[in-house]
């Protein structure tokens, strides 16, 4: 089976493509960096869009979710714009940790598996 990398660089890709599964690196809000959870959230999710559709798939074809919330108290406002995002007839497994982020102004890290 092929594997196809999506974004590759020096040190990871955005995505791999193996075996009809889609394997998202986590993903952080770069133009909402420093900003409230909800708006990285946003910029997040937004990010996995362009990124399933790159690889021919889509949010309602997301198998699994890992979020990483730098603070658990954020974790209703993250939940008011997941909820708005996503596919309702096909909610993914889901897993929200509190997690020590590799800089301050990450406040969310998102991690998706997809089918194609």
């Amino acid at each position: 089976m092929s594997i196809k990398r999506i974004g590759a660089g020096a040190r990871m890709s955005k995505a791999v493509v193996h075996g009809g599964v889609i394997y998202t690196a986590g993903q952080v809000a770069e133009a909402a960096k420093g900003g409230p959870v909800a708006d990285q959230t946003r910029e997040i999710l937004g990010l996995i869009d362009t990124i399933l559709q790159e690889a021919g798939s889509e949010k309602a074809k997301i198998l699994s979710a890992t979020i990483y919330l730098a603070d658990i108290s954020t974790f209703a406002e993250m939940n008011s714009v997941w909820d708005v995002w996503v596919d309702k007839s096909n909610p993914p497994a889901r897993a929200t940790v509190e997690a020590k982020l590799v800089a301050s102004d990450y406040r969310i890290e998102i991690a998706v598996i997809a089918a194609l």
